[in-house]
C-alpha cells in the first residue's frame, strides 16, 4: 500500500482537493542552517524528497515550495526549504503539512495498492453488508498497516489485502472487509 497518512488533503487555489495528496509534515528543526526534519509517510521514507515542488500548509493556505535539497539521515529525512538560511526561518515551517500534486505520483499501482488519502473517508462494510463506519485514517505498525474505522464505535482493523480487505471501490467510496462487527 502506498502511504499518505494525513486525512487532510491539500486544496489548490481553485479549491479542488482531489489534485493533491499529503505525504508528510515538517516535524522539527535540523541544525542551524535552515534544514528541517521531515516526518514522511512515503514508502520508502526518503522517497518524499524525490518530489519537487512540495506544497506546504502551516494553517494559512497552501504554498508552493521548490525543495533545495533533501536526503535520508539515519532513520529520518531532512530537507532544505527555500529562503530558510537559518534556524529561525526554518522554525516557521515546523508542523506544516507536505503535499504534492496528484499528477506527480506514479499511477502504476498494483492490485491492492492505494494511496492512503484515497482510502480515508470510504464507507467500510462487512462481507455480510453490515456498515462498520467510515475509514478515518491509517497507521503503520511494522507488521502491517492498520485502519481506524469510526462508526457506532472506533474499530482497529488490519489492512491485509485479500485476507481482510476484500474489495475497494474508489468510485463508490466503499470498502468491503471480512471482519466480525462485534470485534
Amino acid at each position: 500500500m502506498s502511504r499518505s497518512r494525513d486525512p487532510q488533503q491539500a486544496q489548490n487555489a481553485e479549491g479542488d482537493d482531489t489534485n493533491f495528496v499529503t505525504l508528510g509534515r515538517v516535524s522539527s528543526l535540523y541544525g542551524v542552517r535552515g534544514w528541517v526534519k521531515v516526518h514522511s509517510d512515503t514508502d520508502p521514507r526518503d522517497n518524499i524528497v524525490s518530489y519537487n515542488p512540495w506544497y506546504l500548509n502551516r494553517g494559512k493556505g497552501w504554498e508552493m515550495c521548490q525543495l533545495e535539497g533533501g536526503k535520508a539521515h539515519g532513520k529520518s529525512v531532512v530537507a532544505k526549504l527555500p529562503d530558510c538560511d537559518d534556524r529561525d526561518a526554518a522554525a516557521e515551517w515546523v508542523g506544516a503539512l507536505i503535499a504534492v500534486r496528484r499528477d506527480q505520483l506514479d499511477d502504476q499501482l498494483i492490485d491492492g495498492e492505494f494511496y492512503w488519502a484515497d482510502l480515508e473517508g470510504l464507507e467500510v462494510v462487512t462481507t455480510e453488508g453490515v456498515v462498520l463506519g467510515k475509514l478515518d485514517h491509517l497507521f503503520e505498525t511494522g507488521a502491517n498497516d492498520v485502519m481506524v474505522i469510526k462508526g457506532d464505535r472506533e474499530r482497529l482493523v488490519p489492512y491485509l489485502w485479500e485476507q481482510v480487505v476484500k474489495a475497494v471501490s474508489l468510485e463508490d467510496r466503499r470498502m468491503v472487509v471480512d471482519w466480525d462487527p462485534e470485534f
